[in-house]
């Protein structure tokens, strides 16, 4: 039995490799309701343990048996949560017409969407690529891994390339020999780490246990994993430098209060770095709230607490009486000592100077530092990429968590009094945010005018500390229900019954901004909204553009990250380690620089130097004049089609692969045979690339297969063959076989292929 139609599928492979033809079944009455049963059945029924019916003639084996207990569940959530930051950023799923992107061989070219072409009688698609000069590609879709996303900062000018001119090898070339300088450099910057001893802590398992049983929650899977990296971070003996980068209300802090923890039971101090005043006061409630049972002691400093409060707290603080403390910008300051700090929890690190982030520099090199981030800047994503800092990605939402509905439009009263009105009529509240302190007491009027229901209170930073906090505290406890306020609420207010926000000219905010913004409503299981209004479109800056559409487009839950790489793409991807590399960024795209960057680290890590005349590989080309495609009637969504197409090139084992057609067959249907063919081609690549193995042809009567100078082929074996069977194969020039295709067909077609592959690869020793 086995757990869904696609692991049927995907046994059925299994068990004909092993000589079993199993006949298929729907279900378990299926097969029970057949008259004469077959030796060998396989249904689908999701079951733990099989038995045993000797009265019945029956043996049940259960899919968990043959491959140790691996719940359908567990599987499924792997494939569905785990966000590999890689991945993210090789995505073609969102690739629109006309977007640029790069080819390893050809360079900047922009994408003009699928095509179907007939070749050799048979059907195939193709990515239609055009270049400088309107001089066109048409790649095949089993070449997918060849393209990725451009990545530079303006789409609309990206430098496309001339075809038959040295401009892309010259530009690559360029490229990987700054890559080599830039790699040497995060060598000695990962040495210099790595050399560098940090505190290694210990972890009170006992206690530690008591302190995340009392989490009222359940662990997403990815919280759970990030929680496992930290306190790997944390017990080992250099320094922690980890990025977690988790949507609003994904459990973040939860992960910082677990670090905290530990740091506090190793008897060192804990600094909590937040931007605003307000944020650090929630904060401080939360760290007191969930360590009440606790002998700990915590403190705020912020402009909410008086000079004598504050100086008390700086006086205990540098006599080691206080354990944890939270605060903004003064927690950074010249004046500021501890007794013995061992962690630095930095929240929204975006929201930093960038004279407070060298003052963190300088921190890292005593005390671990964790950063907790929704959207992280272009520069910190890019030393993440890197490698430079560790990161952890929370992609999977609490349960019954609705994305907020994100509407994008021009203002006006109808707009903004329906938002008002239904949210109020369900008994909720409404953020209502403009950025214009001097227009708010007669915004407050029109208001009133247009909902006259409204009770309406006014929050900004030029308030005092007081005030603010009281008109907060009101509006907390439901006294108002409408705040009108300013980018104040940016940061750390959590109100589950505000579940609409009006953001007045959104077109002025960045992306981070926007998206922290719509984090304030939706963290309740109701459906929230956000209203991002704008004036008329014609006055509208290119980029505010892009932002809009990028915030509106990614309004699931989880795309903080994606958010990010959107920002890096209209904002500039940012120096890693100086400012030079930039311009070579914007030449070749930014996933292209960071997979060549990958490499020159890896080559020099061996000890080797980086290949600068071919940087990056391209891989065997193979055509088996067979139908390799995803047809449109099994899947009609064209980006949906592209982004299988581009995870299928992009798998690099046998599990990878079948985890995949698992998946399709689960979601689309049984797989056709094109979709078999272009898998098959696949791990044909593989198998092919390992031998060096450039090009295999396979026609009707003759095939033929080309060698790089690097092949890996035992020449001996080579020339037996031709030898022995001179009739079947012969040498062409230096590097190309020619065979006979005795009327291979279909399925017989991958099995000469197969037969021959395994006759030229090495015996092992």
């Amino acid at each position: 039995m086995a757990e869904s139609a696609g692991r049927q599928q995907a046994l059925l492979e299994l068990l004909q490799k092993r000589g079993i033809q199993p006949t298929l079944f729907t279900d378990w009455l299926h097969y029970q309701s057949t008259p004469n049963k077959p030796q060998w059945a396989l249904t689908i029924g999701r079951i733990h343990q099989g038995f045993n019916a000797p009265q019945h003639q029956l043996l049940v084996v259960a899919e968990p048996q043959l491959y140790g207990q691996r719940a359908l569940a567990e599987r499924r959530r792997s494939r569905q949560t785990t966000v590999d930051a890689e991945n993210i950023f090789r995505s073609l799923g969102e690739l629109t017409v006309g977007a640029p992107v790069v080819h390893i061989d050809h360079g900047v070219g922009r994408y003009q969407g699928l095509t179907h072409m007939q070749v050799d009688g048979q059907e195939h698609e193709f990515l239609l690529l055009e270049y400088a000069g309107g001089d066109k590609i048409y790649l095949p879709v089993a070449s997918l891994h060849l393209i990725s996303r451009y990545g530079g900062s303006d789409n609309e000018h990206a430098p496309l390339t001339r075809l038959g001119s040295e401009q892309w090898s010259k530009a690559r070339q360029k490229a990987a020999e700054k890559i080599h300088d830039v790699a040497a450099e995060l060598l000695n910057t990962y040495a210099r780490r790595e050399a560098r001893k940090g505190r290694a802590f210990t972890l009170p398992q006992e206690a530690y246990d008591s302190f995340a049983g009392s989490f009222p929650y359940a662990e997403t899977p990815d919280q759970a994993t990030a929680i496992t990296s930290v306190l790997a971070d944390l017990t080992a003996d250099r320094p922690m430098d980890r990025l977690v980068c988790g949507d609003v209300g994904f459990g973040k802090t939860e992960v910082a209060m677990r670090a905290a923890f530990v740091a506090v039971q190793n008897n060192t101090q804990v600094a909590v770095l937040v931007p605003t005043t307000l944020l650090a006061q929630q904060h401080y409630d939360s760290f007191v709230d969930r360590f009440a049972k606790w002998p700990v002691t915590i403190e705020v400093l912020s402009r909410f607490r008086t000079q004598k409060e504050k100086t008390d707290v700086l006086e205990r603080l540098a006599a080691g009486k206080v354990d944890i403390v939270v605060g903004t910008h003064q927690l950074i300051q010249g004046s500021i000592t501890f007794k013995d700090l061992g962690l630095v929890i930095v929240d929204e690190e975006h929201r930093f100077g960038v004279r407070h982030k060298e003052k963190l520099k300088a921190m890292r090199a005593e005390a671990d530092i964790l950063t907790l981030t929704a959207t992280p800047i272009p520069r910190t994503l890019n030393m993440a990429m890197a490698g430079m800092r560790d990161i952890s990605i929370i992609a999977t939402p609490p349960e019954q968590r609705l994305p907020v509905r994100t509407f994008v439009s021009e203002r006006s009263n109808s707009i903004v009094h329906e938002a008002i009105q239904r949210e109020l009529l369900r008994g909720g509240q409404v953020y209502y945010l403009n950025n214009d302190i001097n227009k708010m007491e007669r915004l407050r009027e029109d208001l009133q005018q247009l909902v006259p229901d409204a009770r309406i209170g006014i929050a900004h930073g030029q308030m005092r500390e007081r005030e603010l906090e009281q008109v907060m505290a009101q509006f907390y406890h439901r006294q108002f229900n409408v705040l009108l306020c300013t980018t104040i609420i940016e940061t750390g207010i959590d109100i589950p019954s505000a579940n609409t926000i009006i953001i007045e000219r959104a077109d002025k905010l960045g992306l981070a901004q926007l998206h922290q913004l719509r984090g304030r409503v939706g963290r309740s299981h109701h459906q929230a909204y956000a209203f991002m209004l704008t004036p008329p479109s014609k006055s509208l800056t290119k980029d505010a553009k892009k932002r809009l559409d990028a915030i509106q487009n990614a309004s699931e839950l989880g795309a903080g990250f994606m958010l990010a790489n959107h920002d890096l793409e209209i904002r500039g991807a940012g120096e890693l380690l100086g400012e030079e590399q930039h311009g070579h960024i914007e030449t070749i795209g930014f996933t292209l620089y960071m997979d060549m960057l990958e490499q020159a680290v890896e080559a020099l890590k061996r000890g080797d130097t980086p290949d600068l005349e071919t940087p990056l590989k391209a891989g065997p080309d193979i055509n088996l004049g067979l139908p390799a495609l995803i047809p449109e009637d099994y899947l009609p969504d064209v980006y949906m089609r592209l982004t299988l197409y581009k995870r299928i090139a992009s798998c690099t084992n046998t599990e990878a692969l079948n985890e995949l057609k698992v998946e399709m067959i689960d979601r689309f249907g049984l797989l056709p045979p094109q979709v078999n063919n272009l898998c098959r081609i696949t791990e044909l690549r593989w198998h092919a690339e390992a031998l060096g193995i450039t090009r295999i042809d396979v026609g009707n009567t003759t095939g033929r297969l080309e060698f790089s100078e690097k092949t890996t082929v035992d020449p001996l074996k080579l020339v037996l063959m031709v030898q022995r069977k001179s009739h079947n194969y012969q040498l062409q020039g230096a590097n190309t076989l020619r065979f006979t295709n005795k009327n291979a067909d279909g399925e017989k077609r991958f099995e000469l292929v197969e037969r021959l592959l395994a006759k030229l690869t090495p015996d092992e020793e």
